[in-house]
């Protein structure tokens, strides 16, 4: 029987991890574009959107490709409302985002990786969007 998942609080390692993966992909910024663009939601996926575009990083790379979703999580965040915590299990111990301590919960660490490891094609403003508008249904149905 597999075990449940452990949902707790990010701890001082959790947010240290998180800012490292984010400095993967804020490293290709500019400090003008960093300081504007990418402060917003939009501004954070089309940056997303331009590392993907000119194939940044190859599809072996998880470890560089995962930092894209910490910052697609990042947009959630602050489009949404919802906050980072972390889920452990029989697999070990990740960063999510969840909607208000409900069962609503995103694992945004692998939303681009593992489709872009299958060669599949990533709009990441659909992907956004589309995800988005599903968190919001499961809200209204009260999950």
């Amino acid at each position: 029987m597999a075990s449940e998942q452990q949902i707790s609080n990010l701890t001082s390692r959790d947010h240290d991890r998180l800012n490292e993966q984010r400095a993967v992909i804020t490293e290709y910024l500019s400090k003008e574009d960093l300081e504007s663009k990418y402060q917003t939601p939009a501004g954070k996926l089309c940056t997303l959107r331009a590392l993907l575009d000119a194939n940044v990083f190859q599809k072996s790379q998880t470890y560089e490709l995962q930092p894209r979703g910490i910052v697609v999580g990042d947009a959630f965040v602050q489009e949404m409302g919802i906050h980072w915590v972390m889920v452990e299990d029989e697999y070990g111990r990740d960063p999510v985002i969840e909607y208000k301590e409900t069962s609503i919960i995103l694992y945004p660490l692998t939303m681009i990786s593992k489709r872009v490891e299958k060669d599949e094609e990533v709009d990441v403003f659909e992907l956004f969007n589309g995800t988005a508008a599903r968190v919001e249904e499961l809200i209204e149905n009260g999950y």
